[in-house]
């Protein structure tokens, strides 16, 4: 009994490493990591494998996604306007831009770049107790504390003024929120809610997809007039659910323009996905008048069911067309070797390349695989300045003082690969500038590291570090 066993695993250890090995769009990096892990840990990689190795959408899902992006494909193409085509030094970013979520860069945006804490909230409470018409939001995490109540609070006042409210949140994310006494109130003072990626019951679920992929989207449209991107999500910067790592730095920018109906359409992407409401009209009314402004702008909108184009091309675009200077700041980095390469580069072919990152992760498993990396980073020249009053959650790339990326897709695997982000490719010098002078607030506050630093590293920590990178390819 227990020989078959033995021959049973066996077997089925063959199978997962040859369907590791024939999977479509993984790297070899991540190939050869899942390879190991099914020899090394049989009984264990084999069930990894199964629930984590491979992107898993439900059919039916998959249909209903493809069926909706057609309809609003269709719709935006019908009116269609300020298409730019050159974009000088940031076409290529562009162009891998529109490649990824088929969104053309557009002229004529006017780009606010809101208050540092809790205060940017306030632009958007100010925008829903005006809307006339409809206020859609989307949120990876809204928690039911003083923004996220507050933020309730004048939704159940526009609903009941006769605007039409759509919420739409993560089902993990928001969880917190869904089981709180606020959501039901907001469902009944006439807010209409839904919930993205469902998990149901796990166990079935997991037969079928996979569960931790999750949309991680900050999206908010009123009136198909005003739009926010950035990474904050719908809670205090004291952020209850990880308060030791408070206060979170995030970024918040307001949108005008024809820009706004592409974060609308990715919105209405999502909702459709998962409410039978038919909403492809919206993108086909003409967009209300807007302040005419210098941004070139572009949402890049991405998810695991495109494995081939990722927001990953467009970055790298941008750095390798750094002549002068690169800032990047994420939470989390654990870059594909090729945005790893690229931005290393840039700093060995002389551009003032700096990388601003948390002094403490909340991840430490994500902390050490990014720690793996610094070596690279500072032997090529990198500047890496590590920020140390709370965590910072901003993601921002500039270029050069003239073009760059906000959003909400970090410098990872999950990001690039697994979660449903939603960034925005922009160039306009004054608005770079704005994000620039923002970075180096950062930096004043921060503390910046050098070789010297790594190399009195403990044994251990080293080991450690290097040890748990070997997973970065899976996490």
């Amino acid at each position: 009994m227990a020989g078959a066993t033995v021959v049973l695993v066996v077997i089925l250890q063959v199978g997962f490493i040859i369907r590791a090995l024939l999977r479509a769009g993984l790297s070899p990096s991540a190939r050869l990591a899942w390879v190991t892990v099914i020899s090394a840990l049989p009984g264990a990689g084999i069930a990894a494998y199964f629930l984590f190795g491979e992107i898993r959408l439900a059919r039916a899902g998959r249909e209903r996604m493809r069926e909706v992006r057609n309809k609003l494909r269709a719709a935006q193409r019908a009116t269609s306007q300020n298409v730019i085509l050159h974009t000088g030094a940031a076409r290529p970013a562009f162009a891998a831009g529109h490649a990824t979520s088929q969104f053309p860069p557009l002229a004529g945006n006017h780009m606010t770049l809101l208050a540092e804490g809790d205060d940017m909230m306030h632009d958007i409470f100010d925008a829903i107790e005006q809307a006339r018409d409809h206020v859609h939001m989307l949120f990876y995490i809204w928690l039911p504390d003083e923004t996220g109540t507050r933020m309730a609070q004048v939704l159940m006042d526009a609903a009941r003024r006769g605007v039409t409210c759509r919420v739409l949140v993560d089902d993990h994310g928001a969880r917190r929120l869904i089981r709180s006494n606020l959501w039901q109130l907001m469902g009944a003072a006439g807010v209409s809610l839904e919930r993205a990626a469902p998990v149901g019951n796990p166990f079935i679920s997991l037969l079928f997809q996979r569960i931790d992929l999750r949309n991680h989207r900050k999206i908010i449209v009123v009136d198909n007039r005003q739009s926010w991107v950035g990474s904050r999500n719908c809670a205090d910067a004291a952020f209850a659910i990880k308060r030791r790592f408070a206060p979170w730095v995030d970024i918040l920018v307001r949108l005008e323009g024809p820009v706004v109906q592409q974060q609308q359409a990715v919105f209405l992407h999502d909702w459709m996905t998962h409410h039978a409401e038919d909403l492809s009209h919206m993108l086909r009314a003409p967009a209300p008048p807007a302040p005419q402004g210098k941004v070139t702008a572009q949402v890049i909108a991405s998810g695991p069911d495109d494995i081939y184009t990722t927001p990953s091309d467009a970055l790298r675009a941008m750095i390798y067309a750094a002549t002068e200077r690169l800032m990047l700041i994420t939470p989390y980095y654990v870059p594909d070797p090729a945005l790893h390469t690229a931005i290393c580069s840039a700093a060995e072919r002389g551009v003032h390349t700096d990388l601003i990152l948390p002094a403490r992760n909340d991840s430490v498993i994500v902390g050490a695989a990014s720690e793996s990396l610094y070596p690279d980073l500072l032997r090529a020249g990198v500047r890496i300045h590590l920020f140390g009053p709370g965590l910072i959650h901003s993601k921002i790339v500039t270029v050069d003082g003239q073009f760059g990326m906000i959003g909400t897709a970090n410098l990872d695997h999950r990001s690039f690969d697994l979660n449903y982000e939603n960034s925005l490719l922009f160039q306009c010098a004054e608005f770079t500038a704005c994000l620039d002078a923002r970075q180096h607030s950062y930096i004043a506050r921060a503390r910046r590291i050098d070789r010297a630093d790594v190399a009195n590293w403990s044994f251990i920590r080293q080991l450690r570090n290097n040890t748990l990178a070997l997973a970065s390819p899976l996490l």
